[in-house]
C-alpha cells in the first residue's frame, strides 16, 4: 500500500470472525500500548514553557491533573496575546504625541490588588487605600454631623459643621458648579482646601466675568439685528402689522441699503379697514429705516433746511427720532409724487420708521435697477426720455428735486421707470436745492451717454 507521507506496512489479513472476537481486540489493544510506552513523549514547546512558568508562580500544585494542565496553556496563550497585542499597540500609535491605548483589551489582570510579581508587602486591601471619591466621603462626614452642629470623635477632639478642614474641602468641591468658561484647574489628584474669603473671591470674579460676557454677546447680537434693521422694536412692530390683518406674511429681505432694509410682504386680503377704492396690492414692500448703526449719517442736513420739518428737529433729537422723521419725510414725498401721476411705489401704511409700500415687481422678484436692466439702443432712448420728463414733472408738478437720483434709485418695470429713495427729496426753496439738481442730470447723463451716442453731458 503505497502513502505520499510515510510507507505502511502491509496489514496482515485476518477474518471476520477474528476481527469480531474481543480476544483479539485486547491483544491489538495491548499491542498499541506497547508501541506509546516505547516511543518516547515529544510534548510541545509551549506547553513545556507553560508547564515552567506556572510551576514557579504555582510551585506547589502538581501537573498530572488535566485542569491543572488546561490552565497552564491558557495562562500562557493570555501572555502571548497580551505581548501581540502590545506590539499592535506601538505600532498603531507610532511616533504620535497622542497614543491610543489597548490596556482595556489586555487578558492579564495589571491590578496590583490581584496580581503582583514584587514582594507580597505591596499587595494591600482596597478598602485600606486612600478614598477614591472625596466628594462622596465629604458629604458623609457632613452627613455624621448630628443636627446640633458638631460630634465628639473618640479621641475626645469636637468637630463642628465650621471645621476648616471641611469648610476648606467642601470649597474645592463648588469649584465644580462654576461655569464651563471659567478655568479652575485640576484639583483631584490631591487634597485641595480653599478658604472661604478665596471661595468667595472667586465666586464674585466669576459673577461679573459671566456678566460681561452675556453683555458683550447680547451687544454683537444687538447690533448684528441692527444692521439689517430687525431689531426688538421692529420686530414687535411687524407682529403688529400681521395681528390687525394688514399684512398676512414677511418673506424675506429684498434688498439692503445703507440708510434701510427693504423687506418683501403680502398683504391680507381679509383686512377690516380696505374698501373698494383703496384695496390694497397683493405684494408689498417693507422699508425698515436702520435705528442705529446707520451708515448715513447726513440726514439732518436734509431735513433742517426743509420748511416742513425743520420745526420738528433740535438740538437735542435723538437718532430714533431723526429716523421717524426720516421715514414720514419719504412718505409725504410719495405721496406727492403720487398725486402727479409719477411712477413710484404706493403709500400703504407707515408705523413710527417702518413704511408699508406697494411692491414693483412680480411674483416676489423685485424690479431690476436701471443700471442692471439689460436694454437695447431703442429702450435706453425710450428710458432717457422718461426719465428726463419725471425730473421735469417732479421739479414743476410736485415741487421735489430727487436730490440722490442715479440709475441705482430707479427701477425698470414693464419697459417703465419708477423713482424710489425719495426720503432725502426737498423743494427747491433748499438752500442746497439746485447742487442737488445739478447732481442728479449729472448723474443720469453719464448713465445714460454710456448707451446713448446723443446724450448731452455736462
Amino acid at each position: 500500500m503505497s502513502c505520499p507521507w510515510a510507507k505502511i506496512e502491509k496489514p496482515e489479513p485476518v477474518n471476520l470472525t477474528e476481527v469480531m472476537s474481543e480476544e483479539l481486540a485486547r491483544e491489538m489493544q495491548e499491542k498499541e500500548y506497547k508501541k506509546l510506552q516505547e516511543t518516547p513523549s515529544e510534548t510541545p514547546d509551549i506547553i513545556q514553557e507553560a508547564t515552567a512558568s506556572v510551576s514557579t508562580s504555582l510551585p506547589n500544585c502538581s501537573v498530572d491533573d488535566d485542569e491543572m494542565i488546561a490552565k497552564m496553556l491558557q495562562i500562557q496563550f493570555d501572555k502571548e496575546y497580551d505581548e501581540y497585542l502590545a506590539l499592535t499597540e506601538r505600532k498603531y500609535n507610532g511616533g504620535s504625541k497622542v497614543s491610543v491605548s489597548f490596556e482595556n483589551y489586555k487578558r492579564t489582570p495589571l491590578n496590583p490588588d490581584f496580581e503582583s510579581d514584587a514582594e507580597e508587602e505591596e499587595i494591600v486591601d482596597v478598602s485600606e487605600r486612600k478614598f477614591w471619591d472625596r466628594f462622596e466621603h465629604l458629604e458623609k462626614e457632613y452627613a455624621s454631623i448630628p443636627q446640633c452642629g458638631y460630634k465628639v470623635e473618640q479621641n475626645g477632639n469636637v468637630v463642628t459643621k465650621h471645621d476648616m478642614t471641611m469648610s476648606g474641602r467642601k470649597n474645592a468641591c463648588k469649584l465644580l458648579s462654576f461655569p464651563p468658561e471659567f478655568q479652575t484647574g485640576d484639583g483631584e489628584n490631591f487634597d485641595l482646601k480653599i478658604s472661604n474669603k478665596v471661595f468667595n473671591s472667586l465666586k464674585m470674579y466669576s459673577c461679573k466675568e459671566q456678566a460681561r460676557r452675556y453683555k458683550i454677546h447680547d451687544r454683537k447680537e444687538e447690533h448684528a439685528t441692527a444692521e439689517f434693521g430687525m431689531d426688538e422694536q421692529t420686530r414687535l412692530l411687524l407682529y403688529k402689522l400681521i395681528n390687525r390683518q394688514l399684512l398676512e406674511r414677511v418673506n424675506g429681505v429684498v434688498s439692503i441699503g445703507k440708510e434701510a432694509v427693504v423687506l418683501h410682504a403680502e398683504t391680507d386680503p381679509c383686512c377690516p379697514d380696505t374698501t373698494p377704492d383703496t384695496a390694497l396690492p397683493k405684494e408689498c414692500a417693507i422699508k425698515v429705516f436702520k435705528t442705529t448703526l446707520s451708515e448715513f449719517k447726513d440726514r439732518d442736513k436734509y431735513i433742517k433746511d426743509d420748511r416742513r420739518f425743520k420745526d420738528r428737529i433740535g438740538r437735542q433729537s435723538t437718532t430714533r427720532k431723526i429716523v421717524h422723521l426720516w421715514a414720514e419725510k419719504e412718505m409725504a414725498n410719495l405721496s406727492r409724487m403720487q398725486k402727479v401721476g409719477l411712477r413710484c411705489p404706493q403709500v400703504v401704511k407707515l408705523k413710527q420708521h417702518v413704511l408699508v409700500m406697494s411692491f414693483v415687481g412680480e411674483h416676489n422678484v423685485p424690479a431690476p435697477k436701471l443700471k442692471d436692466a439689460r436694454l437695447n439702443e431703442e429702450e435706453a432712448g425710450r428710458a432717457y426720455k422718461e426719465v428726463i420728463e419725471s425730473m421735469r414733472t417732479l421739479y414743476q408738478n410736485a415741487n421735489l428735486i430727487h436730490a440722490d437720483l442715479s440709475e441705482y434709485n430707479i427701477l425698470y418695470h414693464n419697459k417703465h421707470c419708477y423713482f424710489i429713495d425719495v426720503s432725502q427729496s426737498v423743494e427747491p426753496c433748499h438752500e442746497n436745492a439746485f447742487y442737488f439738481l445739478m447732481r442728479d442730470c449729472e448723474n443720469i447723463s453719464k448713465f445714460f451717454s454710456k448707451l446713448l451716442p446723443d446724450v448731452m453731458t455736462g
